[in-house]
């Protein structure tokens, strides 16, 4: 079947000497594989490597067998042409990073457009906006909203958070619980948007906290999720 719809790129891996598999999360069927044969070495083909960066938002036409094989992208064009996203250093970190949490995270080859427009809107706000440190803690906080388990806020005025419920508690000695650092850092960023950001105030160490916090709740949550090992890199650039 020939499908014409908007894609971002998750990531990619080399295939062979001249191809890649690239990882695409679409509006019309969401996650989907593509074999790209040759672009390694194409110069005069319609598809391009630099088109396939990570977090790249296109428009495809592909074919789609929906078989859970790899498909196969006909013609491809830049959608939302990015400022600043691959060339910024900071941003060009967040973007290896949340290239690696969304391949580990998003496994469910069905269509959510309610996902694929808030990475759609969190990439273009990321590549348009310069007070960025506390984006990546958002971005992972609102993204457990499609993935099935967002906080559950209905006792936010308990002083402590666990992890493997999902809800706010009484403070209590569970290794699951997280203390009220963490806990005043989580409610702070609940229940505002990506331009509340610049007014959410933390520290270094209150980011990298937090940080670590985030990436244990996804552990506990999803399977087979694992530690990004683009975190550390990430953890630098914000020391």
């Amino acid at each position: 079947m020939l499908v014409n719809t908007p894609a971002i790129v998750i990531s990619t891996l080399k295939y062979g000497e001249a191809d890649l598999i690239a990882r695409c999360y679409t509006l019309s069927s969401g996650l989907k594989s593509y074999l790209l044969r040759g672009i390694l070495k194409s110069r005069k083909g319609k598809l391009r490597t630099a088109m396939f960066q990570p977090l790249t938002q296109l428009e495809i036409e592909a074919f789609h067998k929906d078989k859970g094989t790899l498909e196969r992208i006909r013609e491809a064009k830049v959608l939302q042409p990015y400022q600043t996203l691959h060339t910024d250093v900071v941003k060009t970190s967040i973007v290896m990073f949340l290239s690696e949490v969304l391949r580990l995270a998003i496994q469910e080859e069905e269509q959510n457009e309610r996902l694929y427009h808030f990475l759609a809107h969190g990439f273009q706000w990321l590549d348009t906006h310069d007070r960025i440190a506390n984006f990546h803690l958002f971005f992972l906080l609102q993204l457990t909203q499609y993935l099935g388990f967002y906080p559950d806020d209905s006792e936010s005025n308990f002083p402590a958070f666990n992890l493997e419920a999902g809800q706010f508690v009484p403070e209590d000695s569970s290794p699951l619980t997280i203390g009220l650092e963490e806990t005043t850092t989580l409610k702070l960023l609940l229940g505002i948007n990506f331009d509340d950001l610049e007014h959410v105030k933390l520290n270094q160490h209150q980011r990298a906290r937090f940080l670590n916090v985030l990436i244990e709740y996804y552990m506990l949550h999803l399977h087979g999720f694992k530690k990004p090992r683009s975190l550390a890199v990430l953890q630098s650039i914000f020391h």
